[in-house]
């Protein structure tokens, strides 16, 4: 029997194909859902192996492919109903997808059967528990840029804790990502190097205060290098959280650094991703 998550990815499909034309942003397609905006592409991707993008162009191309097989529609009028603005724009994505412009494909009746979703099931399995947190405040520093770089912005960070002392007043090293790098290109991704405090420290002026509400939180430990932090991902996304029966809230998810460089070797580093959960 279909679970939740799996319903919200029929539903989502089946909405792309109904509406070929329409608004099929991710935010709508996380409405479609009925998902948290922060994490509904992260697990289509990891359900089905394609981004929601890549999803919605193959949908549209595979639409358009029917009408041109199976209507006398004029192309232009194919293009409307499949969303793109132009004939010209159609005609280039169409050939990029075929490698045959429309009106060609028209003439000799090129068949075309829907692509079959399949994705690399995860090899690993990971302990995921599921805790109640406690509310955290970060002094935190932003970045903007591939999230592997980020370690140049804690570095920063560190330098600043360390010459002002703030080091006793730190409980947990952590990062915060609010953007997911399949859909959003590597140089304009959103995150945060940060600190958190413990209750009653002073939160230093130049940096930026990020809190993380409390409650309860599905915690992913994993043990390795930072290169293997994909695959955990992968797992969390695309299998336990689909069978958890547990809804993610709408906040984006982190990392607390439990072991890290140098005090770790790259095989002997302990990062836990936290997702904050509904009650």
């Amino acid at each position: 029997m279909p679970d939740g998550y799996e319903n919200r990815m029929l539903r989502v499909l089946d909405y792309i194909h109904a509406n070929p034309a329409g608004d099929l942003s991710l935010d709508a397609l996380a409405d479609v859902a009925a998902m948290s905006r922060f994490h509904w592409h992260r697990v289509f991707h990891a359900m089905t192996g394609e981004t929601c993008a890549q999803a919605v162009r193959r949908i549209r191309l595979y639409r358009a492919a029917e009408w041109l097989t199976g209507t006398d529609l004029p192309a232009a009028e194919i293009a409307r109903r499949v969303g793109y603005p132009s004939v010209q724009s159609f005609g280039r994505a169409f050939r990029a997808g075929f490698g045959l412009p429309p009106v060609r494909f028209r003439e000799i009746g090129a068949p075309y059967a829907p692509q079959l979703l399949k994705r690399e099931i995860p090899l690993q399995t990971y302990d995921v528990v599921i805790e109640t947190a406690p509310d955290r405040l970060l002094a935190a520093l932003a970045h903007r840029g591939p999230y592997p770089t980020l370690g140049a912005t804690f570095e920063k960070l560190s330098a600043i804790a360390t010459a002002r002392g703030l080091w006793p007043q730190v409980t947990d090293r952590v990062g915060v990502f609010l953007d997911d790098p399949a859909v959003v290109s590597a140089r304009d991704l959103r995150s945060f190097a940060g600190l958190a405090l413990r209750d009653q420290a002073a939160l230093p002026d130049d940096l930026e205060p990020v809190e993380i509400p409390g409650g309860p939180v599905a915690r992913l430990r994993h043990h390795g290098p930072f290169s293997g932090l994909h695959a955990a991902y992968g797992y969390f996304f695309g299998v336990w959280l689909p069978q958890s029966g547990r809804e993610p809230a709408d906040q984006p998810v982190h990392e607390i650094y439990v072991k890290t460089p140098p005090e770790a070797t790259p095989e002997d580093l302990v990062t836990d991703i936290c997702l904050r959960l509904k009650p």
